[in-house]
């Protein structure tokens, strides 16, 4: 297997790695050697629009100098073709792992998260960090063991929702620590309990996760009620808060209501929007230093809730969160 390592040897370089690689991942060891040499950025998947947009981040907007989208793996040479074309990407690869070597920090972006995170393991064993786009995966268990290798390895990993990880949901999440208590929390967002992409997990993060961010990982049970296309959820966190989500399906957004002490209140946040945006700054800071932005507990914890909502779907009833 091409490692970064025996790719550094090859071309001549090796002698940029130095002790520290015993316990650093050799991508960032290389960085941090030659400042002055370009961060190349490989994408696994080309089906969603963000891979386009990764492309016009670091490569035609130049958010990032020094960074580089450089190679994109599509599920249809259409797919990366388009990519290519639209974030400005230079080069095709028929195989993922044809980047081995090559790169410094990976990205996975599929529709289905169930396609997440198996291309990912031979990029997290050579030590190449890896942002994987949400949802992280399918499964809590099957995310348990890719984190748990990746802990192995001392390679950095993450994934979020970009609706959860911005300065928007942390400035909110900071206000909240000035309400008091909560009763109840109600949530609007997009979500297709039928689509064909993982159901309530294809949009499902990006409703879930921000109340994660702003009351904790602490969701206990959930459950989904249905009324033709209509539906929504409940979810009971460990102190007894209920968060009540609204599953639209006539507009793009979201927005959160809370119960206080002086009625109900919109939460809204006070900054305003900075680019590049917060997702995008911290898995750079990633990729660069190898400092992980979120816990690898609140990673599974989001999926595990996703997974339960997900059986209520079929059983109608409520169904508890795993641990």
């Amino acid at each position: 297997m091409i490692t970064r390592r025996s790719f550094l040897n090859k071309t001549g370089k090796g002698a940029l790695l130095s002790a520290a690689a015993l316990t650093t991942p050799l991508g960032l060891v290389s960085q941090r050697a030659n400042h002055s040499k370009p961060f190349i950025i490989g994408i696994i998947g080309a089906e969603n629009s963000h891979t386009a947009g990764f492309g016009k981040l670091f490569n035609t907007d130049k958010a990032f100098p020094g960074m580089e989208v450089k190679y994109v793996w599509g599920e249809t040479e259409e797919f990366a073709k388009t990519a290519m074309e639209k974030g400005n990407i230079p080069k095709m690869v028929k195989d993922p792992n044809e980047m081995l070597g090559k790169i410094d920090g990976l990205i996975v972006d599929h529709r289905h998260g169930k396609f997440h995170l198996e291309p990912a393991i031979p990029f997290i064993k050579a030590g190449i960090p890896a942002f994987i786009d949400k949802p992280f995966c399918y499964r809590a268990e099957k995310g348990k063991e890719f984190l748990k290798m990746a802990r192995k390895y001392g390679t950095p990993a993450t994934s979020f929702s970009s609706i959860a990880h911005s300065y928007e949901t942390f400035d909110i999440r900071e206000q909240l620590q000035h309400m008091g208590n909560l009763n109840q929390v109600v949530r609007y967002g997009p979500v297709d309990l039928e689509s064909k992409y993982g159901g309530i997990f294809f949009y499902g993060a990006h409703i879930v996760q921000p109340l994660l961010y702003m009351f904790g990982n602490t969701v206990k049970k959930v459950q989904v009620q249905k009324n033709g296309k209509n539906s929504s959820a409940s979810l009971v966190f460990e102190d007894g808060m209920l968060a009540s989500l609204i599953f639209t399906t006539k507009k793009y957004g979201w927005r959160t209501f809370v119960e206080t002490d002086d009625g109900i209140q919109e939460l809204k946040a006070r900054v305003k929007e900075k680019k590049p945006a917060k997702n995008y700054v911290d898995m750079v800071r990633m990729f660069r230093t190898g400092e992980e932005p979120r816990s690898h507990e609140s990673i599974i914890h989001c999926v595990a809730v996703l997974e339960a909502l997900e059986k209520s779907v079929a059983s109608g009833k409520w169904e508890d969160v795993a641990d």
